[in-house]
This record gives structure tokens, sequence and C-alpha cells, in this order.
């Protein structure tokens, strides 16, 4: 019974680009705030997914470990945007994120599933409710990462897990699609 809830509220103006950072694995398209707080989320050691077994528990520990110093770097920084828990076994992955814009909280549920490959692939996060009202989303209200994502991941496998994700992939979404979909009447505060 590990913890597996974690908490992030507030996300301010360029919150979400800050949601961002590595190591000395450069990165590359991000902004310096993303980059910064990246590279204080702690690194994960264990090449392990969802059909490993005891060797998946000890990577789950790691990916927990990873979101608490997060959202503790989130908190410190009044930038906390997320709150996310998963499963029992740590396959799927449900909670909320938010974005102010103007003063005005946007809050959205998100979802993803461990692919069966992870931490090779990075999860493919969802969230539903703007699928379709965007061109930075893929079927079933997957985000569209930008073209940096997916090699920074590959180079860093298996030192980036959901955390990391968050911060590089949700966050600066967040920070891109939220003002346009505020403009474009598509979505309202909450």
């Amino acid at each position: 019974n590990m913890a597996s809830n974690t908490e992030a509220g507030k996300e301010t103006g360029e919150a979400g680009s800050e949601a961002g950072k590595t190591t000395s694995t450069g990165t590359g398209g991000f902004d310096e705030n993303t980059k910064k707080t990246v590279q204080k989320i702690p690194l994960l050691k264990t090449r392990a997914g969802p059909r490993d077994g005891e060797k998946w528990n000890e990577r789950l520990k790691e990916e927990y470990q990873a979101l608490i110093q997060y959202v503790k770097i989130n908190k410190e920084n009044d930038n906390d945007w997320f709150r996310i828990k998963s499963n029992k076994t740590g396959t799927r992955w449900e909670g909320k994120c938010w974005y102010y814009h103007e003063n005005l909280k946007y809050e959205f549920d998100l979802c993803f599933d461990m692919p069966v490959t992870y931490p090779a692939t990075a999860p493919e996060i969802r969230i539903p409710e703007l699928d379709g009202k965007t061109v930075k989303m893929y079927h079933g209200g997957k985000i569209c990462l930008t073209v940096h994502f997916n090699p920074l991941w590959s180079k860093n496998v298996p030192r980036f897990g959901v955390a990391h994700a968050l911060a590089l992939g949700l966050g600066p979404w967040l920070a891109a699609e939220v003002p346009d979909l505020v403009s474009r009447g598509v979505v309202v505060a909450t």
C-alpha cells in the first residue's frame, strides 16, 4: 500500500512551462523555468514496466518518490497545477490538472495507461473532455507533445518517469493550448 496520491494546485501565467526539467541530458526546446524545474526532479533507476512483477513495484516506488518531490518543488514555487493517483497496480493513472489564464482557473480531468513497453515508451497523457477541440491532440484526447519531447524521453530511459512526463509534456501543452482554447471560447473557467 504505497501512497499513490500527489497534489499540486495553482498554475500561474507561465506555470505550464515551468513543469519541465532534466539533468545533464539537455532540454533543448523547453523554456528556462521548465529546464530548472526538471533538473530538480529525481531521476529513476529501475528499468521495469507493468509486466515485470517485483521490479515494477520497485519502479513504482521510485515514481511516487519523484512525484512527491515534483509536487514539493511546485508548491515551493507557488506553482501547484495537478493532482494524480494510480490504481493499485500502477497501470492506470487519473487525476486533474489546472491552468490559470488571466486570473481564471481552467480545470481538466487527465488520465493515462502505462504502456507495456514503459519506460522505453512514454505514457500518452489524455484530457478526454478536450478531444476534438484543438489540433494539438490525437484521437481520444491524447495530447500532442512538442517535437522535443520524444527524443528527450528516449535519451533518458529509464531515468524519466511520470513526473517528467507531466513536467515536459502536459505542463508545456497546457501553457500553449489553454490560452488559445479560451480565446476561441472552447473552454470556460471553473
